[in-house]
């Protein structure tokens, strides 16, 4: 059982590593050059709300990796690093989506030119 929950681990960290290089790679295709004349604003804020969404997830990924990890040994030194880990991710987590939804209201009512 220790066994298989490393490996669930290793896989949800090459998870979150690939979650983010995909997110790296989404966003500077949203960004790519725009038409002469266009503003490049929606392009980059689109390009960052989408690379948000993919932070989020990798954040996900890693957290079920440390949940995993502390199945494997539920030391009560291990749980308590969980419990401040999971606090951490948690509230990046939050604020990250709470961002990203008030530039996605922004974008909505800003008129571009």
């Amino acid at each position: 059982m220790i066994a298989l929950a490393g490996g669930v681990r290793l896989l949800l960290e090459a998870l979150s590593v690939l979650t983010v290089l995909l997110g790296v790679i989404d966003a500077l295709r949203r960004r790519a050059p725009w038409p002469r004349g266009d503003s490049p604003m929606p392009r980059l804020a689109a390009a960052r709300l989408r690379f948000g969404h993919w932070l989020s997830l990798a954040l996900e990924f890693q957290l079920g990796a440390d949940i995993v990890a502390t199945t494997s040994g539920p030391t009560s030194q291990n749980l308590v690093q969980l419990a401040v880990v999971a606090v951490i991710r948690t509230l990046l987590n939050v604020f990250l989506v709470r961002d990203l939804e008030a530039e996605r209201r922004l974008l909505e009512a800003r008129p571009w030119p």
